[in-house]
């Protein structure tokens, strides 16, 4: 008989309009990964399903988790806490599971504290430019808070020399496929 395989806990953070959220969905199709479900004290938005989309739990259920110190990471965005559940994350490893946290640079830099052998991959844009054109081109923001996303961008990625491995997202096929190389090579 042999021993299952623990699964590996990967970290994957950037600014945003770097791709990180279409890196994780690619990633996500082989099957080869599962995305971590996150607690929060907010509501279920649209079609969000307890389990599925999230672990909605009230404020005080959230507080006595992080008594517990049942949380990897948590945060508050906003006046609502989310936070990484340890025991779920835990499981889904013990299974042989590999589990990716697509999470900010502060939660990461906690879930490391906690889980020393995670894995942090950090996505880069191939430039400040091409950044701030991918900002602009989703349509869906004002300059103003186009501003303030690069500002938040800029200071994130001063955190990319603590990730163990950065990607540089220029072509999002190559960029996933390095991804993957890290993480069978690691």
């Amino acid at each position: 008989m042999s021993e299952q395989k623990t699964g590996k806990l990967i970290i994957i953070s950037g600014p945003s309009g770097a791709g990180k959220g279409t890196i994780v969905e690619q990633l996500l199709k082989d099957g080869s990964y599962e995305l971590s479900i996150s607690c929060t004290t907010r509501k279920p938005r649209g079609q969000e399903r307890e389990g599925v989309n999230y672990f909605f739990k009230t404020p005080e259920q959230f507080r006595k988790m992080i008594d517990e110190n049942a949380f990897l990471e948590y945060a508050d965005v906003f006046g609502c806490c989310y936070g990484t559940p340890k025991e779920y994350v835990l499981n889904k490893l013990s299974q042989g599971k590999n589990v990716i946290l697509e999470i900010d640079v502060q939660g990461a830099v906690q879930v490391k504290e906690n889980y020393p052998q995670a894995m942090m991959i950090f996505i880069l844009p191939p430039s400040e430019e091409i950044l701030l054109e991918r900002l602009r081109g989703r349509g869906t923001e004002t300059e103003e808070q186009i501003a303030k996303r690069f500002g938040k961008a800029k200071t994130e990625m001063a955190y990319a020399d603590r990730y163990g491995y950065k990607v540089v997202n220029d072509d999002l096929m190559t960029a996933v496929e390095e991804i993957r190389s890290i993480i069978q090579n690691s």
